[in-house]
């Protein structure tokens, strides 16, 4: 890490000499890049800095202890000791700092919600679901838009596709991938039996053209009319698209717009978030055998959070948490259980050792 750590201070050190140069100042796109480049830099060269400093006053500190004696004495050994604990903190923060970035972070986030197992219920514990979701984004101040949506017999969603945008939105949603359980009694039920049912919830990084080509030989578009709950149709034109990606088989409904066009272009969001995410997921899995192991097979199809409507419990079963406050989850709260899911994902990263990146 100390190897690493003095080739970023000298790349530093350049790009703050270079920042200051008159030609690179009028030039507003390389200055961007090489700016973006020293704000990512300046947290680790200040942390790195300052260990430097509380370095070497653990060595003052343990050559005073040395010849010292009385107050001189006890002093130094606070100091020592105040040193050592702030060099510890500062070694966790480099590790953290110096993690590779996640490759989607700072990328928009486009979810589906789909009901699985329970019939009808499981429709209406999506669209549960859905407003949770929405809830959280307004607490965090993130941007929410409905992509699509194919509403059920009795209100729920047989699926729903949304976007959402916003500081550390990928960072946080791409742990509610999965499988989510529900226990309550269903609306439907009229022996007040509790039944168990489930919700799956996708989550995509949103990818723009450069990302994902799709050329018009790769797709089959499919026009037909939108229809409501039941199947009923809802509107008098051909409004609702369908796009088969024929080289995966992928395919994508749109109908919540009114026009031809405005669903085409939802649908593409939808389908280029997929492929963007097939093809990381495939390139990860070809670079490590043992993180595939670890995620599980396929990681979205698992169970990872069973919601309690009697004992009003949320079980993460991933990192093994349990809150009692049910209601305050499904308003949005999700804080508690989000913020679990990102330090373990982080202190998982620790541990199989990314934070020393090699020698510089």
């Amino acid at each position: 890490m100390l190897d690493r750590l003095a080739g970023l201070e000298s790349e530093f050190r350049l790009l703050e000499a270079r920042l200051a140069d008159p030609e690179v100042i009028a030039d507003q796109a390389r200055y961007g890049q090489l700016a973006r480049r020293y704000s990512e830099l300046e947290p680790i060269v200040a942390a790195a800095v300052e260990l430097r400093t509380r370095t070497d006053d653990i060595a003052a500190a343990r050559t005073m202890l040395e010849g010292s004696t009385g107050g001189d004495h006890d002093f130094a050994k606070e100091e020592l000791t105040s040193a050592e604990a702030d060099a510890l903190r500062l070694q966790a923060t480099l590790r953290r700092l110096l993690l590779p970035k996640d490759p989607n972070e700072g990328r928009d986030v486009v979810v589906e919600i789909r009901g699985a197992e329970g019939g009808e219920e499981a429709n209406l514990w999506a669209r549960d679901l859905f407003e949770l979701y929405q809830a959280f984004a307004q607490r965090r101040g993130w941007r929410f838009e409905v992509l699509g949506s194919q509403a059920s017999s009795m209100g729920g969603f047989d699926e729903v596709a949304f976007k959402v945008a916003g500081d550390a939105a990928w960072t946080r949603m791409q742990h509610e991938g999965g499988t989510h359980r529900v226990q309550r009694v269903p609306v439907t039920e009229s022996q007040g039996r509790i039944h168990t049912s489930s919700a799956t919830v996708a989550v995509f990084p949103e990818a723009d053209e450069v990302d994902v080509e799709l050329p018009d030989r790769d797709l089959k578009v499919d026009v037909y009319r939108s229809s409501g709950p039941g199947g009923q149709s809802v509107n008098t034109t051909d409004s609702a698209v369908r796009i088969t990606h024929l080289p995966s088989g992928l395919v994508v409904s749109m109908q919540d717009q009114k026009s031809q066009l405005q669903n085409k272009a939802k649908a593409l969001v939808v389908l280029r978030a997929r492929l963007l995410k097939a093809r990381q997921d495939a390139a990860a899995t070809e670079a490590s055998e043992v993180r595939r192991d670890q995620v599980g097979a396929g990681g979205r199809a698992d169970k990872i959070r069973t919601y309690n409507y009697k004992d009003s419990r949320v079980t993460d079963h991933r990192v093994n948490l349990t809150v009692h406050k049910l209601d305050r989850v499904l308003a949005g709260e999700l804080e508690e259980i989000s913020d679990a899911l990102v330090a373990a994902d982080e202190a998982r990263r620790l541990a199989e050792g990314d934070g020393d990146g090699g020698s510089a």
